[in-house]
This record gives structure tokens, C-alpha cells and sequence, in this order.
């Protein structure tokens, strides 16, 4: 499968509240190999495997939260993005 994070913008942790389960989330850039071909996009990355979301940035700004139109394989996504997040955990 083709590299689906092109680029890592950001990471955090969350703790989600004192109950709730933490999760990480990771700002980066999808798609073409040219910077405007690319899509920012936000992966919500629970501890749990395959506990993973995708969403593109722009589509959340404007409201749209619907299934099929701004939805995203989180099984594509979710190497790479637990990539980033171990890179992030080492400080690098």
C-alpha cells in the first residue's frame, strides 16, 4: 500500500477527562506527493488496535461529519500515524 502521511504537522496525547479513555491526536498532511495535491487530515488514535479515525480538517470546518463523505479507512492510516505517535512518545 502506498504511504498514506505524507507529512506529520503535530501530535498530542489527550487524557480524555478523569474516566474516560486517553487518545492521541495527529495533524498531518495526505495524499499527492506535490504539497498542493495534499489534504490536511486528523487521525484520533486510541491505545487499543484498530481503535483508529480519520478525518479531513477542511470538511470538519465546514460541519460536515457524515459517513461517506468525510470518513476515512483508519486501518490505512493507522501504522503510520502509531509511527508518529511513538516518534513523538521518544521526543524526536
Amino acid at each position: 500500500m502506498d504511504k498514506q502521511v505524507r507529512k506529520v504537522l503535530k501530535v498530542d496525547h489527550h487524557r480524555n477527562g478523569i474516566s474516560g479513555e486517553p487518545f492521541y491526536v495527529v495533524l498531518f498532511e495526505s495524499g499527492g506527493h506535490r504539497k498542493k495535491d495534499r489534504t490536511r487530515m486528523v487521525g484520533i488514535v486510541f491505545d487499543s488496535p484498530y481503535h483508529c479515525a480519520v478525518f479531513d480538517v477542511d470538511l470538519l470546518a465546514k460541519g460536515c461529519i457524515e459517513f461517506i463523505e468525510n470518513s476515512w479507512r483508519g486501518d490505512w492510516f493507522e501504522p503510520e500515524l502509531r509511527d508518529a505517535i511513538a516518534k513523538y512518545e521518544r521526543g524526536e
